[in-house]
């Protein structure tokens, strides 16, 4: 069952006999919740929330941008370009 309130869609989910709670496959679109992915369970004052653990976005990002030009290489070039623009 959901409805919608001023917050967004309450649900009702149960809960199985080992304690699992099925998240809805449009909320794990929603808020982009693969296997294996991480959430915090959050106890706020009788309210349990269910929030996704961000990762590290600098170790995520690192190596990105391997394959290519690094970017100050980039900005040094442009830079370069832009005075030669100028004389």
């Amino acid at each position: 069952m959901s409805m919608d309130n001023d917050k967004g869609v309450i649900m009702s989910l149960k809960i199985s006999s080992k304690g699992w709670v099925v998240i809805p496959a449009e909320l794990r679109k929603k808020y982009r919740l693969e296997p294996g992915d991480e959430v915090n369970i959050v106890d706020d004052g009788g309210v349990l929330s269910i929030v996704p653990v961000l990762g590290d976005a600098v170790k995520e990002a690192a190596g990105m941008l391997r394959d290519g030009e690094s970017l100050s290489e980039a900005l040094l070039k442009e830079r370069q370009a832009e005075r030669k623009r100028e004389k």
